[in-house]
């Protein structure tokens, strides 16, 4: 095996097994609406820094690194609309319940 197919599956693998590992999260936040636990700071900054690495992300090949950064700024960028969306609820009060399944 080459050190260019062992660095390809190896981004391959790590991309699965990044992607993996937030998709629990994104599942819950769409199925409860319970998004009271994300700090809003931690959300914004996620997705500037998305920006930001997109600048980088574009000046490499196409590869694993390309997927995982796209799942990565998809996420972050749904998890802040759905912060913002459910964080109240009618008439701008702050919801407190939980939603159950």
């Amino acid at each position: 095996m080459t050190d260019v197919s062992v660095a390809l599956l190896a981004g391959t693998v790590s991309t699965i097994l990044f992607a993996s590992s937030a998709l629990p999260m994104v599942i819950k936040a769409i199925r409860t609406r319970d998004l009271r636990s994300y700090s809003p700071a931690n959300l914004v900054l996620a997705n500037v820094g998305n920006a930001v690495h997109c600048i980088y992300v574009v000046h490499l090949p196409p590869g694993p690194i390309w997927a995982l950064h796209g799942f990565y700024v998809v996420t972050s960028a749904l998890m802040l609309l759905w912060w913002l969306r459910y964080r109240t609820g009618p008439h701008g009060v702050v919801r407190t319940e939980r939603r159950l399944a």
